[in-house]
């Protein structure tokens, strides 16, 4: 259950991303820096502040399958599958990317969705209504964050908005499994 704390935290980051702003938030895995994933803007602005490349793709996370459906043609049936399946957090990586930031979408067309089951992203991702970008709170090449203790100063001051909830928390996250799946049901496992 959502407590009014989440409620107010929440309706804030939404506020920041629909504005074109970017939020440090926490998810089903390590603390995300994260934006409006239709908002190419936004999305540079996550590459800036990362000093990360634009040719290496982000991962969005959504709230559910129907919003999937909304911003990838023709989902594999085995993406399902996986996703469904999955015990623990789980990336899958889909060809016909429609409808998100063109600088999100890899040169293949693809992309990296993962559907969160924890309450407070999977909360702020129905408050969104569209996809949330979700990578790693730390410049490029640096350990993720794991908790919100582990974020630098640096990338703290340069996003518009930190979510106040689970700070607190000193527990042990790691980043999701990554599945690339193909049209015709082939996958790899990235990670």
């Amino acid at each position: 259950m959502i407590n009014n704390q989440y409620t107010k935290d929440i309706a804030e980051a939404v506020k920041v991303m629909r504005a074109g702003g970017v939020i440090l938030y926490p998810t089903d895995t390590v603390w995300g820096i994260g934006c409006d994933a239709t908002n190419a803007e936004a999305v540079a602005k996550i590459y800036a502040i990362k000093k990360r490349a634009e040719s290496k793709a982000m991962i969005c996370l959504v709230d559910s399958d129907n919003r999937i459906q909304r911003y990838v043609r023709n989902v594999p049936e085995v993406a399902w599958d996986v996703m469904t399946m999955s015990e623990k957090p789980t990336t899958v990586i889909l060809d016909g990317a429609d409808g998100l930031a063109k600088n999100l979408i890899a040169e293949d067309g693809s992309i990296a969705m993962r559907i969160t089951q924890e309450p407070f992203s999977k909360e702020l991702c129905y408050r969104m209504q569209k996809p949330i970008v979700s990578t790693s709170a730390n410049i490029s090449g640096e350990p993720a964050a794991q908790n919100y203790c582990d974020i630098s100063e640096e990338i703290r001051n340069a996003v518009d908005y930190i979510c106040t909830s689970r700070r607190q928390e000193h527990q042990p996250h790691k980043p999701s499994s990554i599945i690339r799946i193909r049209q015709n049901g082939e996958f790899e496992i990235i990670r």
